[in-house]
């Protein structure tokens, strides 16, 4: 995140790797007895103590996603005295530039995160000679870590620290980032700070670059930070010999040439002709702030293509093959206590994150996605075992980098819903109507589908009224008025539960044709060793059994149902 300061820059880093904690138990054999006690409430009606019994089915918080530092550039006293002021992001080349004066003298700044080679790049300019000096240092918000200048690279600010943050004095995630300054050759020098040693200082160059890459000891969803085998350090220092012979300018050759390869992939033009010039005239000179205040009188047409290819932009910078899953701020949080942690939330966010990959052209943004359900699947099929005594594989609505698959805390509004893996899998089968790729149907969308579905058989119980029923239920975050009058959130059977079910019931037939056909084509057991549990006509006829979206209790329970999401 660039903040755009002048006379005091700060450039805010993460990397999506930093969270705290460590692989977690999400299980517990005391859960079978509290469910059976909510769902003895519900089908008594008594909405409001089953409401309050379920707290015996709430698991523990997530991990917290964590900001790696801040690179911090202080300029002299002359640069409070700056006009001509102009930051823009180029979202065609993925670029931020930050333009001003300074007695007659331009000054220039320019940033990208480079995905080929893993680097962050600034580049700082002036139109005279000899005008660029400054001081950078790193620093960071977590309590344990430090920073020193490399023995071996007297131009290189390295950054190591530790990531415990809710289980103190455990072993957290050990991290890294390395900072390296090159200048000007002909004018400019580079001293330590100082005050404390551990910054540089530029004085008199022509232009200066500034290089960091980062890295952390994470070694997968599954292994405690204390056994990981990476060094965060060397990794870090690896890449700076990766691109020791690229140049400023080919790194963001390199840059632009693998960004640009997705994002104009789609061109959104919601207008032509004299008016969309005239249009263009008029935005050059208007602030983006200044578009969203007149937007409800304008309407401008263009800002809203901006704001399409913007979403664009956040996906492809937060998530692509390799990376993880893209979060809540995503890999621009600044806070060591973000809101609701920073964390995927799978009762609409994570979902909402990756709806507009496809439809959008950007197919392969969605491999964390599918990596991180890979994983969730791993956790919840314990989570399923132990607390549902179920089949298959359950996750709630929030999870972390470690596959956090048990229910959340404290209020039954958003931790009472194992519909999360389900939502997720929705993905699957429509990447699947997408790209017709049968491979990835065959090995990882069907199975996934399978255990989800598998899980949802066994959570589904016939109801007072003979049909199939989720107990219990909420519609998330949502809070109905009981009977009794009073405010309860667990029912049973919200439309949002039956609506999901069927769609994962509906997509695991569809798939279930086409994985037949090719097993039967390649002579291979795969369907047979698959099907053991249940097959097409098993969940077709599961289907017509399940609650109506419109049904209700004779006590007039419609309004329950209803408080869909």
């Amino acid at each position: 995140m660039v903040w755009g300061g002048v006379a005091a820059e700060t450039i805010q880093l993460n990397e999506d790797t930093l969270w705290t904690g460590a692989p977690g138990n999400y299980t517990d054999p005391d859960a079978p007895k509290a469910l059976a006690q909510v769902r003895n409430l519900v089908h008594e009606a008594q909405f409001v103590q089953a409401t309050q019994a379920s707290a015996g089915l709430f698991g523990g918080p997530t991990q917290v996603y964590q900001p790696l530092g801040d690179i911090k550039l202080q300029f002299d006293g002359s640069h409070f005295n700056y006009g001509a002021y102009s930051r823009e992001l180029d979202l065609d080349t993925a670029t931020a530039r930050v333009q001003y004066t300074v007695g007659g003298v331009e000054f220039r700044r320019e940033h990208f995160a480079s995905n080929p080679d893993q680097i962050i790049a600034t580049s700082i300019s002036a139109s005279s000679p000899g005008s660029v000096s400054f001081t950078v240092s790193l620093d960071c918000a977590l309590p344990d870590h430090r920073v020193h200048i490399n023995n071996d690279h007297k131009n290189q600010i390295v950054l190591i620290g530790s990531c415990s943050g809710q289980q103190p004095g455990s072993t957290g995630i050990q991290f890294a980032a390395v900072l390296e300054l090159e200048i000007s050759a002909g004018n400019g020098v580079v001293s330590r700070l100082d005050d404390d040693g551990n910054g540089l200082r530029v004085e008199g160059a022509d232009w200066a670059v500034l290089l960091l890459s980062a890295s952390s000891s994470f070694q997968g969803p599954f292994t405690n930070p204390a056994n990981s085998t990476r060094n965060p350090t060397s990794l870090a220092l690896l890449a700076f010999q990766e691109v020791a012979k690229l140049s400023y300018s080919d790194l963001w050759s390199r840059h632009v040439d693998d960004y640009q390869s997705l994002f104009r992939r789609v061109l959104l033009q919601l207008w032509t002709g004299a008016a969309a010039e005239a249009d263009d005239r008029a935005v050059a000179v208007r602030t983006t702030a200044e578009r969203i205040r007149s937007f409800q009188e304008d309407q401008d047409p263009a800002f809203v293509e901006l704001l399409f290819q913007f979403g664009r932009y956040l996906l492809i910078s937060s998530s692509r093959p390799g990376t993880q899953v893209s979060n809540l701020q995503g890999i621009w949080n600044p806070d060591v206590k973000p809101a609701w942690d920073c964390a995927p939330h799978l009762n609409i966010n994570l979902e909402m994150n990756y709806w507009p990959s496809l439809p959008c052209n950007l197919r392969e943004c969605q491999e964390p996605l599918f990596d991180h359900i890979q994983a969730l699947s791993i956790s919840g099929s314990q989570t399923a075992k132990v607390n549902y005594e179920a089949s298959g594989w359950v996750v709630h609505h929030v999870s972390d980098l470690w596959a956090k698959s048990s229910a959340y805390e404290r209020d039954a509004r958003w931790a009472i819903w194992p519909m999360g893996g389900a939502w997720l899998c929705t993905h699957l089968w429509e990447y699947y109507t997408y790209t017709m790729d049968k491979d990835f149907l065959q090995k990882t969308a069907y199975p996934l589908l399978k255990g989800c579905a598998s899980f949802l058989v066994d959570w589904l119980i016939k109801g007072p009224q003979g049909y199939l029923e989720t107990n219990p239920s909420t519609s998330p975050e949502h809070v109905f008025v009981a009977p009794d009058g009073k405010q309860a959130s667990v029912s049973y059977s919200s439309t949002m539960d039956m609506a999901i079910i069927k769609e994962i019931f509906s997509a695991l037939v569809s798939a279930a044709e086409v994985v037949k056909l090719l097993s039967c084509c390649r002579h291979d057991s795969l369907w047979f060793c698959m099907s053991a549990r249940f097959n097409q006509s098993f969940l077709q006829q599961k289907l017509p059994k399940m609650v109506p979206l419109w049904n209700g209790y004779e006590h007039n329970m419609s309004r329950v149902l209803m408080h869909g999401f």
